[in-house]
């Protein structure tokens, strides 16, 4: 028997919220047996909402529903195996008339119906399902997964806020998406507690997907009978309709929300992360609706799932590029000790620590924020035997490591990666303290408050930034950086062991010599694959063209295909002009100005190679982004020796769009600022100026040589590739966009935000539009002439009347539903990226031009 108690601080994580003896007001449930003969249970308000009087335990489904229906409803009991995946009857007509959703589900050896009343509503949630996994399904970045998702699920469910929230390590987590009502303050980038999601919760998130509250008010109907409820709670861990624990609707009420939905992001089994729905006055979700938002959050995290493990698999790519490199300088290498020992730089570019260290032979070789030597035999005693050839790692090694001397001030984090079987030669990975300042949405500890309940766990009244600093812990180490170790693993015990074979008898080691070249040949044709693979399957902008694309790979193929051959040859080089101009070469046309000035300079095969990857990137990034994008822009190359003879380059763009710095760093920016430095002991830097991106990049004199002193200036006019002027300034554009179909105003709302136009008003109606106006006063506006019931003629009317510009959108090829009297621009749906920003840009110019 259940005994009743209160849920308080001590024992909030440990509420039974799976029996909660309760369900939500706005269905109602009936309990049965298995086979479906006899009502168990049933919520106290199934007699009124089903118009069934006298409803009671033991009644017969036929005489409370008729022959027919109780036939459907034990038909679903039998085909629903899946207690996650309930039977769906929709639209099932009771005797009295009325209609009605209903779920059925099997648990706990007996069968549970879940009845909603059918709401007004076309809603069909396989079609409204599949077009949101459209718009979704060809997207390869993460971040812009995250980012249209937000705005698609709102566009769909009507939400006034919509985040996607990651789970760390630790249990807390971080709102990394967000879209919501104009008016409402962002939580995106704040931190929650773990606390917040007691681990009672997360378990029914994993089985039951979709969360759903309609009212936070927290009204509740009984499950009746009520002594049997309480000797046998009946287990709603995959009920739709089951009540909500009374802390977390007092948490909801605490921050102004109304009603909630979450769908659960799953990534191979565990719980990722949720796409939480806040709305700030009751709202029930229809069944049609709920089951479109399950299917588009499962497909989400399929998708999410791929794109995760395709950036570990583009990783692992970039560090076995990088370790075939050192293979092919440790076969021409004599001492492999001594060789690791100088190499340690080049493997802390492979995964991001602080400092590195080399247990080998008994000698201790470290760089960067490393224990002494004393220190590192302490690490090889505490756990040289406890890994027994294993990778380990920790990321607080005061309290993973209790007999290290090793202060959490200098080292916290430590992976260590073992060279052999047998031995204890280790290379390590050191991180140091990160002390992380996190915006956590109020206080992480708990807090009490004395209610009408007691002393309870309350949410925090407000979202004032909360700073909380973590010591004594370095950065975790993830699932990346470990598979990443696992990589350099294998690669360096095949080193160690090829070179323990040579000092070995040749004839006793055939076998292990032959299994190593096999594993070698296996080695390169995977990295031959994967780079293949990551050229043709890179991300592409979904509003490139398809000729453009071809373009920019052919470019990518040709450079890498010159450095290979530069590598290949081992000798010659080439002239930095030459190499300039073949790069260049595809801009030259029109009034585009491209300027090369400097001596003549041979680099060396090696610098030859490097360089022709850099300028590359430099050039592509110029003409899609910077001086070269734009009608009149231009691009100055300067070069000159040293004084030590180093060769020295200035790059400068000017005349193209105002320049920032980006908010992330892709492969071709690691390329541009580390490649230098790293191959070949040089330096770059890039400078992000508002008038023109400035680089500098310096190649040591020992791969430079000079032919001529003589300067030669070289100029080209370029044409601006069609552009007719630069992307308009519309980060402070008012505009209202009258569209009635949801997911097309969620469309172009999503291309104004990529072109940075936020400021969106959206109306589906004549009506609706017309009172946002009486408020509002756009820059201008966007109208669907044909709105379904009737046209946005009456809008227009309104903006002419208050001088507002606007455009039309029409599915039509001519003006035919467009009055005459009206010459105001016309744009073809579906909407083109280009063109409508290209509109808008005419639009916004001539309304300056006739101010």
């Amino acid at each position: 028997m259940r005994e009743a108690q209160t849920v308080d601080l001590t024992n909030c994580d440990r509420e039974p919220i799976q029996i909660p003896g309760s369900i939500q007001a706005h269905g109602c449930l009936i309990a049965c047996d298995h086979a479906g003969a006899e009502v168990r249970r049933f919520s106290a308000n199934a007699a009124e909402m089903l118009a069934i009087p006298g409803l009671t335990a033991g009644a017969r489904l036929e005489e409370i529903f008729g022959r027919e229906l109780a036939h459907t409803l034990r038909n679903a009991i039998a085909t629903a195996g899946d207690p996650a995946r309930p039977a769906l009857r929709h639209g099932m007509e009771l005797p009295d008339g009325n209609r009605f959703d209903v779920a059925v589900h099997v648990h706990d050896a007996g069968a549970i119906m879940e009845f909603e009343p059918v709401t007004a509503t076309n809603d069909q949630p396989l079609e409204v399902a599949r077009m949101l996994i459209s718009r979704i399904r060809n997207i390869r970045n993460v971040e812009q997964l995250l980012e249209r998702s937000s705005r698609l699920i709102h566009a769909l469910l009507g939400y006034d806020r919509v985040m996607i929230y990651r789970f760390e390590e630790d249990g807390s987590g971080q709102v990394i998406s967000e879209h919501k009502r104009r008016d409402l303050e962002s939580f995106k980038g704040q931190y929650f507690p773990a606390s917040d999601i007691p681990k009672q919760a997360r378990v029914l998130y994993l089985k039951n997907t979709i969360r759903v509250i309609s009212d936070a008010r927290d009204v509740r109907v009984a499950i009746l009978p009520e002594q049997e409820e309480r000797e046998h709670p009946l287990d709603l861990s995959f009920a739709h309709l089951r009540s909500v624990s009374s802390v977390h609707c007092e948490y909801l009420r605490n921050m102004g929300v109304a009603a909630s939905m979450s769908i659960s992001i799953v990534v191979d089994g565990d719980l990722w992360g949720l796409i939480a729905c806040h709305h700030y006055s009751p709202k029930t979700l229809s069944m049609p609706q709920r089951i479109a938002a399950e299917t588009f959050g499962e497909f989400f995290s399929l998708h999410l799932a791929a794109l995760l493990q395709k950036q570990v698999v583009e990783k692992n790519r970039e560090v076995r590029v990088a370790l075939d490199r050192f293979l092919q300088v440790a076969s021409h290498h004599a001492d492999i000790r001594d060789l690791l020992r100088t190499s340690l730089g080049e493997f802390g570019e492979m995964l991001a620590c602080d400092g590195m260290g080399l247990w080998l032979g008994g000698v201790w070789t470290s760089t960067g924020a490393a224990p002494s030597a004393e220190q590192a035999v302490e690490l090889v005693e505490l756990r040289g035997e406890a890994s027994a050839g294993r990778t380990w790692w920790t990321d607080q090694i005061s309290a993973d490591l209790p007999g290290s001397t090793i202060s959490p001030a200098d080292i916290c984090g430590v992976l260590a990666i073992p060279l052999s079987q047998r031995s204890r030669d280790y290379l390590y990975f050191f991180r140091r303290e990160l002390v992380q300042t996190l915006n956590w949405a109020g206080n992480p500890e708990k807090s009490y408050e004395s209610g009408p309940l007691g002393d309870r766990l309350t949410p925090r009244k407000s979202f004032a930034i909360w700073k909380e600093a973590v010591h004594n812990r370095a950065q975790p180490w993830s699932e990346a950086d470990r598979e990443v170790a696992e990589v350099i693993r294998g690669v360096l015990v095949e080193i160690v062991l090829h070179h323990n074979e040579l000092m070995a008898d040749e004839r006793g080691k055939a076998d292990v010599r032959q299994r190593m070249l096999n594993e070698e040949l296996n080695h390169r044709v995977k990295n031959i694959l994967s780079v293949i693979k990551s050229l043709i399957g890179r991300p592409v902008d979904t509003q490139q063209g398809l000729d453009t694309y071809i373009a920019s790979l052919k470019g990518r193929v040709q450079a890498l295909s010159l450095a290979h051959d530069q590598i290949v040859r081992s000798g010659d080089g080439g002239f930095l002009r030459d190499l300039l101009q073949a790069e260049l070469q595809p801009y030259q046309a029109g009034d585009r100005q491209i300027l090369l000035q400097g001596p003549s300079v041979w680099l060396d095969a090696r610098s030859f190679s490097v360089m022709a990857l850099v300028l590359h990137e430099m050039a592509t990034n110029a003409a899609k982004y910077g001086g070269l994008s734009l009608s009149g822009g231009n691009l100055s190359v300067r070069w000159q020796k040293g004084e030590a003879g180093e060769c020295e380059i200035w790059w400068s763009e000017n005349g193209g769009p105002a320049v920032t710095a980006p908010v992330r760093t892709g492969f071709g920016s690691v390329l541009i600022g580390r490649s230098i430095s790293y191959e070949l002991g040089g330096h770059s830097r890039i400078d992000y100026a508002p008038t023109g991106l400035q680089g500098y990049f310096c190649i040591p004199s020992k791969h430079v040589q000079a032919e001529s002193e003589n300067e030669e200036a070289q100029s080209v006019e370029a044409a601006a590739d069609g552009h007719e002027q630069g992307q308009p300034d519309l980060s402070d554009v008012e505009l209202l966009l009258v569209e009635d179909q949801m997911l097309i105003a969620a469309d172009v709302e999503m291309i104004l935000a990529e072109h940075g136009l936020q400021k969106v008003t959206t109306a589906p109606s004549a009506a609706e539009a017309l009172r946002r106006l009486e408020k509002l006063t756009p820059h201008l506006a966007i109208l669907d002439v044909n709105l379904g019931s009737g046209t946005s003629l009456p809008v227009a009317q309104e903006l002419l009347s208050r001088n507002i510009p606007f455009m039309f959108a029409t599915g039509y090829s001519d003006r035919s539903t467009i009055p005459e009297h009206l010459d105001v621009p016309v744009l073809r749906k579906p909407y083109e990226s280009s063109v409508l920003i290209r509109a808008i840009g005419r639009v916004l110019a001539g309304r300056q031009g006739n101010a």
